[in-house]
């Protein structure tokens, strides 16, 4: 008897913060979820927003990542034989679904990270966004043809790589299921994707819909597990990519495990990135920028620009009005409309940001507003992990919460005076995945974003990211990219054939 796909059986329709109990296998190949047969390491998946059990993740072992990467490769055997334009329709109905059914998901993706259910939708939308963009590309993957002497020619073909694994975080858990899997998939690729442990539920759902669009069983294929899952599919021998996004600690060790094998690796890692505002900003603006720069998804967002450096002129004012601004952010229930700022995603790392706050006052930091643990007045919201957002302003560059990456909802306010000065303060960093500039000066705009050492500058804005355009990291934060035309290199690899149409020339 066929699966019913989770979307439709009773529970996940309709849910609300403390009400849905996942009791679905969340591992899904060969074109079906697939049960465990080992729980005894299973570990409990925690509802952010009220603190309670939501699921158990049991961890996928050698035999069944061995199935799913198989399952994977019988997919891809057929799906590269398929011209661009068939795997195109498959991925536009895919792309088709996720928008029927977005707020289906949104919900649910609130339920399982945290984030309020307005970003979550938006979360939704980047992700048939990002398929449909790659679906328009897959059709028009080509070569070139180079003219030789004697009428002998050479022309390059475009080809997959096979098996690529995606590793995913926990903070956009379906829509980097999307970022890796459509460009895998437009270049003839099948994937394995294993989502963050602390967020499983979501990719299941985007592998149901790639299914349910036609897409050969095995295409798109998800394990759960933690480090030892990822460990297993970076050694796999089938496996010819693995793409990750995550901690710098991880994404060294799954290079590391990679180069065993001679695995191409795209790493999308952390950030402490620079927002700089330029006495001649446009200040509205650019205190709504700071706050797109540090607030979203509870300040659990790679890019933020953590680091807010202002002009020492227009401090004060700044300050005010951002501190203004903070204080009223709507914290609470996350899949309330006018919630702004739902939970973070456990305990100890709510734990871990507070403790970050203790440490930037002993260092001299003050705190202008929040930083606090944050009891909202709904009972049954009482066990979940919510922080009141923090501005911590008398910040140095010297201090831990101007040098390490929170990732949590602080911002850290520090003075400047010049633009030469500025820059290399902004570059003194191992970091270097994006960072931006508010000014009204075009020369000046342009003349900071080139000189920033990042993969990304906003100007006069922040944490724009859409999908036509590339999205990567500098220095340790990484190297490939995501989304734009020129992700298609990570996913695909150049063969060269040479024709002869003369006689072989011998040397001997």
């Amino acid at each position: 008897m066929a699966q019913q796909p989770c979307l439709s059986l009773p529970e996940y329709r309709n849910v609300s913060t403390g009400n849905l109990v996942v009791k679905e296998p969340l591992n899904f190949w060969g074109g079906a979820r697939v049960k465990s047969k080992d729980t005894k390491n299973s570990e409990p998946v925690y509802e952010p927003a009220t603190g309670r059990v939501l699921c158990d993740m049991i961890p996928c072992g050698e035999e069944e990542v061995d199935q799913a990467i198989k399952s994977a490769h019988s997919a891809f055997l057929k799906w590269s034989k398929l011209a661009g334009m068939e795997r195109a329709r498959i991925m536009l109905e895919a792309a088709r679904i996720i928008r029927e059914r977005r707020s289906e998901i949104a919900r649910l993706e609130v339920i399982n990270n945290g984030k309020c259910i307005t970003e979550a939708e938006v979360d939704i939308d980047v992700a048939w966004q990002c398929i449909e963009y790659f679906a328009g590309i897959a059709p028009t993957l080509a070569g070139q043809h180079i003219q030789l002497p004697g009428g002998s020619f050479a022309y390059t073909r475009r080809e997959p790589l096979g098996v690529c694994v995606g590793i995913g975080a926990w903070n956009y858990p379906f829509q980097i299921a999307a970022w890796k899997s459509a460009p895998a998939l437009a270049c003839g690729n099948a994937m394995v994707f294993k989502p963050s442990p602390m967020t499983p539920v979501t990719a299941v759902i985007l592998a149901e819909i790639y299914k349910e669009a036609g897409a050969p069983d095995g295409l798109f294929n998800v394990v759960q597990g933690a480090a030892e899952t990822g460990t297993l599919l970076c050694h796999h021998p089938m496996v010819a990519k693995v793409s990750f996004t995550g901690s710098v600690p991880t994404g060294k060790k799954v290079m590391e495990m990679s180069a065993k094998g001679v695995k191409q690796v795209t790493l999308e890692l952390g950030g402490k990135s620079p927002l700089i505002i330029f006495k001649d900003c446009e200040l509205e603006n650019a205190i709504k920028g700071a706050l797109m720069a540090n607030f979203l998804t509870q300040g659990e967002v790679c890019c933020n620009g953590t680091r807010v450096f202002v002009q020492r002129e227009i401090m004060k004012p700044f300050v005010e009005e951002v501190v203004k601004k903070t204080k009223a952010i709507s914290v609470g229930d996350p899949l309330l409309e006018g919630t702004r700022m739902g939970a973070l995603i456990s305990k100890p790392h709510m734990e871990k940001v507070l403790g970050f706050i203790n440490q930037a006052k002993q260092q001299g930091a003050k705190v202008l507003c929040g930083g606090e643990p944050y009891v909202p007045s709904n009972p049954k919201l009482k066990g979940g992990y919510f922080l009141s957002p923090c501005v911590l302003d008398n910040c140095r560059d010297d201090m831990t919460c101007v040098k390490e990456e929170i990732f949590g909802p602080v911002m850290s306010v520090l003075p400047f005076d010049t633009e030469e000065e500025v820059v290399q303060r902004a570059n003194n960093t191992t970091f270097g995945l994006a960072s931006g500039v508010f000014t009204r000066d075009i020369a000046r705009a342009h003349r900071v974003a080139e000189n920033l050492q990042a993969g990304t500058c906003f100007i006069n804005n922040y944490n724009v990211s859409p999908v036509e355009v590339p999205f990567g990291g500098y220095k340790m934060s990484g190297f490939g990219r995501e989304n734009g035309m020129v992700t298609i290199e990570y996913y695909s690899q150049l063969k060269t054939v040479v024709v002869e149409m003369g006689d072989v020339e011998c040397h001997f």
